[in-house]
């Protein structure tokens, strides 16, 4: 790591303090900057800022910032240049303490600082000193003085991080993490275009529609007495439909959303249950954050989940959000909306991560889980989508499970069938795809021999009693590498100035004008293309647009009944 330092004439580690505003953008209060091969500090109000960063941005110049998206909005409000090699240290402390504990622990600046022991101002003082900032001014003297000391510890504490951490630190990968961080600003500042009318005309009728979906919805299960759920009722239905439940160890049902959502992908017909009781569950459902622009917006934390991919807040993000809130993202007239899906990412990635000749091919079949149906003998040949789509729907939700080493009993829950024919699939795709089984025991083995998993850009695991068990290792190579599939797509995409608003799991999303969607569309398959040959050593994944202009609405199919039932109440 020090020698690759060496390659840097600067060593800027920089804190900016500012204001969101109402459109997406901020306002740039003030910035601080300590150079550390000179130990140089700077300070500027920003009465004193020029055309260009006072720092340098080339390749020879290495940023430093914690939480440097935050730093990239304001590049990108003042028009200052892209700093070339950015190295986030927000996204380093995930890396290094990832597989730690079975959930993300708190990450962040003061937090880092704390758990090395590094003195830094109390969190109700920081508290105090960022709601100066958001006062928004006219700030006194004392008062900016006070703003630009705040900035400058930040700043000094970012360098102590920086100075421990260094020598740990996998310097070339992280520089391209840091990229990541520059795109992610792009993306919030585009934002999702958003129809806060239809949500405000939803949110004023919202006692009422409770009333109406209760009264339809409930006649299906018969689970509520008036507006409250009945868990007797529920277990009553749950029997006379021979549907099991989790448990929890007080041995009561389960009944979180994590739950519903869970069994809701074996039984659909509990879909419209889950939906309501989301909606009975909230005063105002809709409490997306949307800017002047009509753009909803929100901070992705991005490498939260051990496989690092982003976990926004579902009740921030509308992309995030239940399948049948999303027909609330609607283009503006002149516009329209795109997301582009990585048809069976995780599935196309194992397949050419194992070399499994078996499962390239029914990748590049014109159905993979038809592909599969038909070698084992339960659908003939030339079965589509339309000859056999139930059959196809029962294998869609099964196939992944098969990857990750789904048990009988479950898989023949999820397909409702014996258990005895459940085996049967589970040693049949064993001997269909004995290459990809081989490659998952010998990834497990390597990682609890070494105590650590790498994605093919670096982002890694540490194996650990806490969190991390014989599935979850398996699990890994095929979720992380499609995370930094993502990862590059986004880099190369918003780099290319494609207008990219949102992501989601394994997929991306982009608003246009409407003359120029297509182009950006085409662009986009280019960009996401290109990643994946770059994560898979040559192998492209097929990208799969969905358009949508104005005046209408992206709706998912499996939310458009939901959907269409609110719209008819409203």
């Amino acid at each position: 790591m020090a020698l690759l330092l060496e390659g840097f004439r600067e060593l800027s580690v920089v804190d900016c303090e500012f204001i969101p505003q109402p459109d997406g953008t901020v306002r740039v209060i003030c910035c601080v900057w300590l150079e550390l091969r000179t130990n140089r500090l700077q300070r500027l109000w920003h009465t004193e800022f020029g055309e260009t960063p006072p720092y340098g941005t080339g390749p020879d110049c290495l940023i430093i910032a914690y939480q440097a998206s935050a730093e990239a909005s304001c590049h990108l409000a003042l028009g200052w240049a892209r700093p070339e090699r950015i190295l986030d240290l927000y996204n380093e402390h995930r890396w290094l303490i990832n597989g730690e504990t079975a959930k993300p622990t708190g990450t962040s600046l003061l937090r880092a600082a704390s758990d090395l022991g590094i003195p830094c101002i109390p969190k109700e003082e920081k508290k105090t000193m960022r709601d100066l900032v958001l006062r928004g001014g006219p700030w006194s003297q004392e008062e900016r003085e006070k703003i630009l000391t705040y900035c400058e510890g930040d700043v000094v504490v970012t360098a102590e991080l920086f100075s421990r951490w260094k020598e740990k630190m996998d310097l070339p990968r992280a520089t391209l993490r840091g990229r990541y961080s520059y795109a992610l600003a792009r993306v919030e500042r585009t934002g999702v275009p958003f129809d806060g009318v239809l949500r405000d005309q939803l949110n004023n009728n919202l006692p009422r529609i409770k009333t109406e979906l209760i009264t339809e919805v409930d006649k299906d299960f018969g689970v509520y007495v008036g507006d409250s759920f009945n868990t007797s009722k529920f277990v009553e239905y749950l029997n006379r439909n021979g549907i099991e439940w989790s448990v929890l160890p007080s041995g009561h049902i389960c009944l979180d959303d994590d739950a519903f959502e869970e069994r809701a992908k074996l039984y659909p017909q509990l879909l419209p249950l889950r939906y309501l009781r989301g909606i009975l569950s909230k005063q105002r459902i809709l409490d997306f954050p949307v800017g002047s622009d009509g753009r909803n917006r929100t901070y992705p934390n991005p490498f939260w989940t051990v496989t690092g991919r982003n976990m926004p807040r579902p009740n921030k993000f509308i992309l995030g959000a239940p399948t049948w809130l999303r027909g609330l993202v609607k283009p503006r007239e002149g516009e329209a909306f795109a997301v582009s899906d990585y048809i069976a990412q995780e599935f196309g990635i194992a397949a050419v991560l194992s070399g499994d000749v078996n499962m390239i091919q029914a990748y590049e079949s014109d159905d993979i889980y038809l592909w599969f149906a038909i070698k084992i003998g339960d659908a003939p040949e030339g079965a589509t989508k339309e000859t056999h789509g139930a059959l196809r729907d029962r294998y869609k939700p099964c196939i992944l499970g098969l990857q990750y080493e789904i048990q009988a009993s479950s898989l023949a829950e999820q397909l409702q069938r014996p258990t005895r024919d459940a085996r049967r699939l589970l040693r049949l795709h064993r001997e269909i795809f004995p290459r990809y089984w081989q490659w998952l025991e010998d990834v497990k083995n390597h990682a609890f021999i070494h105590a650590f998993q790498f994605a093919t850009y670096g982002w890694r695991k540490r194996i650990t009693d806490n969190c991390c068990n014989d599935r979850a290792a398996g699990n890994f190579h095929s979720q992380a590498n499609g995370g930094e599939m993502l990862r590059l797509a986004t880099i190369y995409a918003t780099e290319a100035g494609i207008p990219v608003c949102g992501l989601m799991h394994d997929a991306i999303a982009i608003v246009s004008p409407a003359e120029q969607i297509e182009a950006d569309v085409a662009s986009l398959q280019l960009c996401m293309g290109r990643a994946s040959e770059m994560v898979l050593e040559g192998y492209k994944l097929r990208v799969e647009p969905t358009i949508v202009h104005y005046p209408h609405r992206y709706i998912k199919e499996k939310g458009r009944p939901m959907w269409e039932e609110i719209m008819r109440k409203l």
